[in-house]
């Protein structure tokens, strides 16, 4: 692997906010940065940035599929594919998400990453960073587009044969559910992180799971109980403990930009994710596509069930930022971590990825001044370029 050197670029990092820089990188690692040209180390590559924006990679803990394809499929291709998908948007670390589904299908999904990672062979764009199990251990009256013919409490059997695959990064359950204590539980001394999703936990519930060790919320907003000035509800915890971190799905649909500002308000740039929660007809035209064995239609930027109820997005996570930055008002060298860095601390991996620090991953995304991707680069090798796609 060859060293590079990246010039005229404008470096978003934790020290220094945004300022004209140079950074180099070898062996897959940033090796140094800084902003005077005089003290630029040599390299084996150069690449001049032309003044577009330098941040790292962008981290995808909630995504389900993209561009015909899905984890579900578990199909050869599926994950090549996906990580070439993702890396054209400036992706460079992603959890393959799974759904509600039977024990049959969640299982081949998970044994193909568990191969995938086994393998030790690097997937063509964006790294596989583990599994996101979504599911099925919700609770059935916040199912949102989930199927409701296969939510069930954790069977122990079920899911302690899924987490000895040793690839779950991330579960997603409903924490108000009683067969689902022992799973907080158990993720919690494996180090898998817990979030609550599609639950209807009140604000008690959410301090009781805390206590068990439940430390994020999923695509908040959705899915689960409202703020209420008598019943704050999972929201209300969401925004005000200091325990959560809280992923948004910025799409405008999901979420109103004004939701958005307020959350900001309460979680500050340490305690969002920005997530993009996007399907099989990402980055595919308007029209129906397959969901398990129900028909969604993309209409307008948003996905539906037929019955109306959004059915995840076709966000890709170079807009995510684009439009909470939109939505916020603060600027990007306040909360780029929400796309990267806090990604990174909640998976306990920030000393390897989600910022632009020597020692860490070159792990990078160049973006123009419209937030679109001009190149990604995988452990210091580009993995997409827009002037060669």
């Amino acid at each position: 692997m060859t060293s590079l050197l990246i010039t005229n670029a404008q470096l978003v990092t934790p020290f220094a906010g945004i300022a004209n820089g140079w950074l180099h990188c070898d062996n897959g690692r940033i090796r140094a940065l800084g902003f005077d040209p005089a003290v630029m180390p040599t390299a084996e590559s150069m690449l001049d940035a032309d003044e577009s924006l330098l941040l790292p990679g962008f981290i995808d803990v909630h995504v389900h599929g993209g561009d015909g394809h899905e984890v579900m499929d578990a199909r050869a291709e599926t994950l090549p594919a996906l990580s070439r998908f993702y890396a054209r948007h400036g992706v460079t670390g992603f959890l393959a998400t799974t759904w509600t589904d039977t024990y049959e299908r969640i299982k081949a999904a998970l044994l193909m990453c568990a191969s995938a990672m086994q393998s030790g062979e690097a997937l063509p764009g964006a790294a596989l960073l583990g599994v996101h199990q979504e599911g099925p251990y919700i609770n059935v009256s916040k199912v949102g587009a989930q199927n409701p013919a296969h939510v069930r409490p954790a069977p122990p059997d079920e899911a302690t044969e899924f987490l000895n695959l040793n690839v779950i990064r991330l579960m997603a359950l409903a924490p108000e559910i009683e067969g689902n204590h022992w799973l907080i539980e158990e993720c919690v001394r494996r180090g898998v992180v817990v979030s609550a999703a599609h639950t209807a936990a009140s604000y008690d519930d959410m301090l009781k799971a805390i206590e068990r060790g439940v430390t994020q919320t999923t695509h908040t907003f959705n899915a689960m109980v409202g703020l209420q000035h008598r019943e704050p509800g999972t929201v209300g915890a969401a925004m005000a403990c200091d325990e959560l971190v809280c992923e948004l799905i910025a799409d405008n649909i999901h979420v109103h930009p004004g939701a958005m500002r307020a959350l900001y308000k309460a979680k500050g740039p340490d305690g969002i994710i920005l997530i993009s929660d996007a399907i099989r007809a990402a980055g595919l035209p308007d029209g129906d596509y397959p969901i398990d064995d129900r028909t969604i239609t993309v209409k307008h930027g948003a996905v539906r069930l037929p019955d109306g109820t959004l059915a995840g997005s076709i966000l890709t996570m170079e807009n995510a930022l684009k439009n909470f930055i939109a939505a916020t008002g603060a600027p990007l060298e306040t909360v780029w971590q929400t796309s990267s860095l806090n990604a990174a601390r909640a998976l306990g991996i920030a000393g390897r990825k989600g910022s632009l620090e020597p020692g860490r991953d070159a792990d990078l995304v160049l973006l123009n001044e419209d937030f679109v991707v001009q190149k990604t680069l995988v452990g210091g090798s580009v993995v997409y370029d827009a002037a060669v796609s």
